[in-house]
């Protein structure tokens, strides 16, 4: 039996609201939100005065590398990570080695998921070329499984899907969320031609370039719209795919959702010159007026969801030249000290911040109880401090990997505590994996 918790005097933001409270926590789960609780029982006390208390961030986009990659990361390594930096639920994706293509591969990272993730989980089901019959066997696990992903002709090992029918058999027939990776691989490989010479990462916008990614996501659309498939498209990085999406109704009624990546909201093609690899990744990270119209979209709501694609690589293998470096970042555990540095520049709130990163990726997905602060829900959530800095270091990174492309970067805001199912997962610069986290359930 869990030991209840009794946070006092937080000042708590959730649902665009701010204002100072108490919580107690009981089994896991959020028993009252009030002002001035008392209780008899024996509880861990927090004082929280002077702290922001958020929910957890539920990132739905991120690569654990287990099984087959674990040179890299592991289920394990990472959540640690994540809980570190205030991400108590994570949706992983399908390319690993082997990949994700069967149910019964599938299964076999829940069961890795249940020994080792101290954060909350869910794994993606992988489409490729020709497993449509183990895909369609997703429909019976709505409630279990978060949706399928599809790499919509972008390479990514052999989990291309270029083949039409295979694209238009999960799109007519899956009731499941469909969450696409789309860049056009036939635009990617006439750049390569064009530009054979290139010998350093700022070539890689002109490669992975605006159009490659247009194509691919406006053919995602069109399908989408064909069969009224419920589509969420990953990591959008250029202006012209924005015209693609609308904010003229709320996120609950649309059909069509997207995410924005967090380092296309930090980095530019300025910071190849001094990052060069290191801030490598597909799709990649494009010239600065790219930058600005993702923040615009972002605040106008035209963007629902801000996530990692937390893809971490060996500094070895990031050390290598250009086109030879896997693409690819670590941010989970940075993910949310970098947009509260956006808060204290006055570029965003942090009431939308928590939207964006905790109800919207809740909503989107119909999560059960979690990404909000409401009583009976499950109790994820981050306690900051505003008043006190972090600076990323190689001391204090858990990736597995051990570098950050943010290394030397003071933050405003740390983060003191992170709650993940009414455990105490980190607190203080320690993480506690006593206690596994668990495994995210979906409404019908």
């Amino acid at each position: 039996m869990q030991q209840p918790i009794l946070i006092k005097n937080a000042t708590l933001v959730n649902e665009g609201k701010q204002w100072q409270s108490d919580v107690l926590i009981k089994a896991g789960r959020i028993e009252k939100i009030a002002s001035g609780i008392e209780t008899n029982e024996n509880c861990i006390e927090i004082n929280a005065e002077g702290k922001y208390l958020i929910p957890g961030v539920i990132d739905d986009q991120v690569h654990f590398r287990e099984p087959g990659l674990t040179h890299k990361a592991t289920i394990g390594s990472e959540a640690r990570a994540a809980v570190a930096g205030g991400t108590t639920s994570f949706m992983e994706m399908p390319n690993t080695n082997p990949p994700a293509t069967t149910q019964e591969l599938l299964e076999q990272k829940y069961s890795r998921a249940a020994e080792t993730s101290v954060a909350n989980y869910s794994f993606f089901m992988g489409v490729a070329n020709d497993n449509v019959e183990e895909v369609l066997k997703t429909n019976a696990k709505k409630k279990d499984v978060c949706g399928i992903k599809i790499f919509m002709g972008s390479s990514t090992g052999n989990m291309l899907v270029d083949n039409y029918v295979t694209l238009n058999t999960i799109f007519s027939e899956t009731e499941m969320l469909i969450a696409t990776h789309c860049e056009d691989e036939r635009i990617i490989k006439a750049n390569k031609e064009k530009y054979a010479d290139a010998d350093n990462a700022s070539y890689h916008p002109l490669i992975r370039n605006e159009e490659a990614c247009f194509e691919s996501s406006f053919s995602a659309v069109q399908l989408a719209k064909q069969h009224d498939t419920r589509l969420h498209i990953l990591h959008i990085s250029t202006e012209r795919e924005l015209q693609l999406f609308t904010n003229m109704f709320p996120l609950k009624d649309k059909r069509i959702t997207n995410e924005v990546c967090v380092h296309h909201l930090h980095f530019t093609a300025d910071d190849y010159a001094a990052l060069g690899t290191l801030i490598q990744c597909n799709p990649a990270i494009k010239a600065p007026h790219h930058k600005e119209a993702l923040w615009k979209a972002l605040l106008d709501d035209r963007l629902d969801i801000i996530a990692t694609d937390h893809a971490p690589h060996t500094w070895e293998e990031k050390q290598q030249p250009y086109g030879k470096a896997p693409s690819g970042l670590p941010l989970v555990q940075h993910s949310l000290m970098m947009m509260l540095d956006y808060v204290k520049e006055g570029r965003i709130t942090i009431e939308k911040v928590i939207e964006k990163m905790c109800h919207a990726p809740a909503q989107c997905f119909n999560i059960e109880e979690r990404g909000y602060l409401r009583e009976g829900y499950w109790a994820d959530m981050v306690l900051i401090d505003p008043n006190e800095t972090y600076t990323v270091a190689k001391s204090n990174i858990l990736y597995k990997c051990g570098w950050s492309p943010l290394e030397g970067k003071t933050f405003p805001m740390s983060i003191s505590k992170t709650i993940v199912s009414g455990h105490i997962a980190y607190s203080d610069g320690k993480v506690n994996d006593s206690v596994m986290g668990k495994r995210l359930r979906f409404k019908d």
